[in-house]
């Protein structure tokens, strides 16, 4: 029962909001990883490595080999096709963290809008931004594929806090909607998983008997001529 009232609840936002949505609690070492990210880092912090130049050298070598623009916009439309939904997740000041799926084809747009709907407090202007390095999300016109958010992306939300006002109420929450917090804890019913068919191996069935001839009935046996007695 309770996990048909979970699937329900599901059910229920994905219909008023037009995606499923996941909430979460994120783990303390990663929200103290992202306050220390949102910190002022040295310059030491973005200092170019040797790790950072192996990791990089596979593309250098892709590189030297020139392509023409046709082979380029195949590939790239190969690539492409092969991605048909990312994972955004959502991370809050408060430690908690909204997932969901969009359409790679999808603007980024709709990413502001539907949190516009899911907010507690919609009237308060509010940015995106990725770190490291913390780079504010402003072209909403592009789409998740040409902005890199593939397959997957973690953004950051923050209000944009007025002058004169108290930052520890932009900070504390709640920030997602009641009705939305309260898919929190809840987790999906997986579908059934579709048995597994195996190839059966052929039978393998004895060849029939080979027929005797049948013994002459009352036929003694012949002695052969050089047997001597």
């Amino acid at each position: 029962m309770e996990a048909e009232a979970a699937m329900a609840k599901f059910a229920a936002v994905k219909e008023k909001f037009g995606y499923d949505l996941h909430v979460f609690e994120t783990s303390v070492v990663s929200s103290s990883l992202s306050q220390a990210s949102n910190d002022e880092d040295t310059d030491d912090f973005y200092e170019f490595t040797i790790e950072d130049y192996y990791r990089l050298l596979p593309t250098k070598k892709e590189d030297k080999y020139l392509k023409t623009k046709q082979i380029r916009e195949a590939e790239e439309a190969a690539r492409r096709s092969r991605i048909t939904k990312t994972a955004i997740r959502i991370r809050f000041p408060d430690n908690h963290t909204l997932e969901v799926v969009f359409h790679p084809s999808e603007k980024i747009q709709s990413l502001f809008d539907l949190l516009s709907r899911v907010l507690a407090q919609p009237e308060v202007p509010f940015y995106l931004y990725t770190t490291p390095p913390k780079k504010q999300i402003k072209d909403l016109s592009q789409d998740f594929y040409s902005a890199g958010l593939i397959p997957g992306a973690i953004v950051y939300f923050s209000y944009d806090k007025p002058n004169g006002k108290n930052n520890a109420a932009f900070s504390s929450g709640p920030f997602l909607q009641e009705e939305v917090m309260s898919l929190k804890g809840l987790d999906a019913v997986p579908e059934p998983a579709e048995p597994v068919q195996t190839a059966l191996e052929p039978v393998r069935t004895a060849p029939p008997p080979v027929p005797q001839e049948p013994k002459a009935a009352g036929k003694k046996p012949v002695k052969p001529k050089w047997l001597k007695m």
